[in-house]
Formats: structure tokens, sequence, C-alpha cells
């Protein structure tokens, strides 16, 4: 199950490997469509714009642990393709502790801070309670999160990007099924689905982390990996806080709008809720490539292998471009009848905005699948800081331009452009700076 990715044709190795990465996303994503079809289409309008505010900051929580995970996997990566086994263990064995504390520590200022959260986020009255109820159930599974994320990028690592799809797709068919025992047999309401969430969150991170202590000897930790040398410890903790930081900064500003679109009543949360989801699940394909392709970058940079690294980028690029072309004329072709898998079609003022906000999306994903491929880049030669930066020009520009527009006559589509032109700049700002390093022509000044 494990590829060498430092070896064999450059195109197919990239590409099977991001093949279960991005599999099993889409399982994710299918779980987070079925759930919100449940939602909307049993317990209503209220309980899918609960819930849609409540995915938009565990959206951001979990990106934090998520980013912190694979920040970790690139200093695996390289480990593992330079093959220094010891390094590769000690790496393993501080990064444990090191996120799970800082997870542990998340999980418990979010209880802490829920209803200044939830005042920032600009909860309408009418569902202020149902959202309470589902964020406090759900916060629970932070910690599995972690566990989850951790060993599935320790996996990813060595090239093993099959087992996290399996353990995923047992957890994604467990919260369905959980979902319609909870709501429809138990009549759970929205507790029922934030249940749901936490125990297959639950399953799937105590049955990946047996696998790896069970079946893979060069995950088990001897007295020695226990004290680390600082240079792999400031490793972990650079990249980990930085890819952190970028995946933060991301969410953060969606969390930001998150808020605007609340401003504008029930009707454009339920909208946005039910399209952000058709949009995440339609780029996100290349979001998973992005990451297999930071994997590929980071253990040729390890085993030094210049010339593999300008072929990747190449195959890279292409692939990405064919795709979001395709992917592109299908959203906009079909935003109508997408959106009507979530919401009635008697609901025609919802219908209308979904529509609205996917066709302007959907125009432009090369932009997004662009942005990501630079931020694997950039992480997988030990450069996350420039992918913050990008972060910080991509939500930046769309924090700022939807706030001065949306009060405007440009009101929603003000907030909907603002998304774009954020892509846009955040891609011309990385590709001035990789044409930078390249004519340095010099591979070891991108490690500083």
């Amino acid at each position: 199950m494990q590829i060498n990715l430092t070896e064999g044709k450059v195109t197919k190795s990239i590409l099977i490997f991001a093949l279960p990465l991005i599999l099993g996303n889409l399982l994710q994503q299918l779980y987070n469509i079925v759930d919100t079809l449940i939602v909307g289409r049993i317990l209503g309008p209220d309980a899918l714009a609960a819930v849609g505010s409540s995915f938009a900051l565990m959206v951001f929580l979990t990106s934090i642990i998520l980013g912190l995970c694979m920040g970790s996997g690139v200093t695996f990566s390289m480990c593992y393709g330079a093959k220094k086994e010891n390094a590769f263990r000690s790496s393993l064995s501080f990064s444990f502790f090191f996120i799970g504390l800082l997870t542990i520590g998340i999980t418990c200022a979010v209880f802490l801070f829920l209803n200044p959260i939830m005042s920032v986020l600009q909860i309408p009255d009418e569902i202020y309670d149902e959202t309470k109820v589902y964020l406090r159930i759900v916060f629970i599974g932070i910690l599995f999160t972690f566990i989850f994320n951790y060993f599935a990028a320790v996996l990813r690592s060595i090239g093993n990007s099959v087992i996290p799809l399996i353990f995923l797709g047992v957890s994604s068919l467990m919260n369905i099924g959980l979902d319609l025992l909870f709501i429809l047999c138990f009549k759970m309401g929205i507790a029922g689905a934030a249940w749901a969430t936490v125990i297959a969150q639950l399953a799937a991170a105590a049955g990946i982390a047996l696998y790896c202590f069970l079946r893979l000897p060069i995950l088990r930790i001897q007295k020695k990996h226990m004290r680390p040398p600082k240079s792999i410890c400031w490793s972990i903790i650079r990249l980990s806080l930085l890819t952190s930081m970028q995946q933060s900064i991301m969410n953060f500003g969606i969390l930001l709008i998150q808020g605007l679109v609340n401003s504008f009543g029930v009707a454009v949360m339920a909208a946005f809720a039910a399209a952000v989801k058709i949009d995440a699940f339609a780029y996100m394909p290349v979001q998973d490539f992005g990451n297999a392709f930071s994997t590929y970058i980071a253990q040729n940079f390890g085993a030094e292998k210049k010339d593999r690294i300008r072929q990747g980028i190449r195959s890279a690029v292409l692939c990405v471009f064919l795709f979001c072309l395709v992917i592109s004329a299908l959203v906009c072709l079909f935003a109508q009848p997408l959106m009507e898998i979530f919401i009635r079609s008697s609901e025609t003022e919802i219908i209308a905005i979904g529509v609205q906000y996917l066709r302007i999306e959907g125009a432009f994903y090369c932009g997004i699948g662009i942005l990501f491929l630079l931020y694997g880049f950039y992480r997988g030669i030990g450069r996350a800081g420039i992918s913050v930066i990008l972060t910080v020009i991509s939500l930046g520009t769309r924090v700022i331009l939807a706030y001065a527009l949306a009060p405007t006559a440009a009101g929603l589509l003000g907030i909907w452009w603002a998304i774009p032109i954020g892509w846009f700049l955040a891609d011309l700002a990385g590709i001035c700076y990789y044409l930078r390093l390249k004519k340095r022509q010099k591979m070891s000044e991108w490690m500083h």
C-alpha cells in the first residue's frame, strides 16, 4: 500500500498517491452533503442554518489541528525520503505530544468561550439555542479529530494514503447511519446529528491508531527516540505552526464571511450553508491533489532529486488545470439542480441565492486549484511561511472586499465576487515568488 514518490513515472506516482486522498475527502464531503440533506429536509431551514453556522466554526477549529498534523507530515516525509529512520521516529514522538497538548488547550478554550464565539458569529435569536446545543456536543470530538489526522499524516508521509481512506470511509458510513438512527428513530433532533458525528470520529481515531501500532514496525518508538535533537523539534514546531497558521487563517477568513452572511438573515444563511457544501465538494479533489503534491515534493526534496521536483510541478499544473475546467463547467450548468438536492423546490428565494453564489464561484475554480498547488509546493520545500503569506493575501482580499461591498448596492454579489478575486491575487504573488526562486537555480536556498 506504500508508494515511493522518489521513483517511477512522475504523473502516475502523484495520481496514484493522490487518488485515495481525493476519494477519502469526497467521502467526507458526501457525508457532509447527506448530513445537510437529512437536517435540511427533515428538521427544516432553521436547523439547517444552525448546522451551517456551526460547520464554519468546526472547520476553522479542525483546520488548526489539521494544519499542525500536515506541517509535521512535511518533516516526516523529508526524513523518510532521506532514509533517516531515527530522525523519522524522533519526529513522531515529539510531534504527537506537541500537537496533543495544543489540541487539549484548544478544546478547553472553545468550551470556556462558547458564548463570545457565538456572539462574533452573529447567530440569530431564532436558532441560537439549537446552534449552542450542536456546538457543545461536537466540540467533544476535537480530540478524536487530532488522533485521526495525526496518524493519517504519518501514513501519508511514508506513501500510504489507502489506509486513511478505509477508516474515513467506514467513519462516514457510520456517521450517515447514526444520523438516520438518532434523528428519524430516536427523534433526537439536532443533538442527534452532533452525537452521530462524535461517535464516528471516535471510531475512526481508534481504528487508525490501532492499525499503526499493530501493523507498522517503522512507527514503533523506542526510548532513545523520546529525546529528539533540537533540529527535529524546531522543524516540527516551525512547520506545524506555520502550516496551522495558514490553514486557520484560511478558515478564519471563511468564519468572518459566515458572520457577514449571517447578518443577511436565515434565508441567506440556509442558501450559503447548502452552496458552500457543493462548492467544497467540487474543488475538494484539487485541494487533496495539492496535499499529495506536497508529500511528493517533500520526499523528493529530502532525497535531493531536483529534476524530479521540476517534472512534478509541470505535471501537477496540467492535471489541476484540466480538472478545474471540467468541474467549473459542470457546477455552472447544474447549479440549480444541485441546490434543489438540499432545499425544497418551493423555497425559491433560498435556491436563487445559492445558484448565484455557485455560478460566480464555479467559473473560477482554476484560481483556487493553482493556489492549492502553491500551498503544497511551498510546504514541501519547507517554506510554509510563504503559504501563510499567500493565504493572507487571498483571505485578506476576500474579507476586506466582502465587508466593504456588502453594505453597498453590490450586497451579496460583492461578497461572492470577493472570493475569486482573492484567489487570483494570491496566485499571482505565489507564481512571482516561484519565478524568483527558479531564477536563482539553487534548491538549497529554498529552505532558508
